[in-house]
């Protein structure tokens, strides 16, 4: 289990428990984060589970794959540290993990 912290683009915070090998999409949606409208649920077929990771975390999650950067095109307000949380598996070293949510979902 990890402890993931979600930032509303008010600021609005919400920790959640995910259990390792979820996705963090699965574990916003299983938590009723909002902000993560996950369409394709979890297909890497729609960018409307779009994040920022902070920065302090890039490196702790998984490296983007090219059909999730293709995917990210349709996402909005895109910055260096957009994911696709449904591309983000959790495991234990992800403990505290901080994701912030955009304004809005592609």
């Amino acid at each position: 289990m990890a402890r993931i912290i979600f930032f509303e683009h008010d600021g609005t915070k919400h920790e959640v428990e995910a259990a390792n090998g979820t996705s963090v999409m699965e574990a916003a949606v299983n938590n009723m984060v909002p902000g993560i409208d996950a369409d394709c649920g979890g297909a890497c077929a729609c960018a409307t589970c779009h994040v920022y990771i902070d920065e302090a975390w890039m490196e702790k999650t998984s490296t983007k794959q090219s059909m999730e950067e293709s995917m990210l095109d349709f996402a909005s307000d895109m910055k260096s540290n957009s994911r696709l949380s449904c591309q983000i598996i959790v495991d234990e070293l992800m403990d505290g993990l901080v994701v912030r949510l955009p304004k809005s979902q592609g």
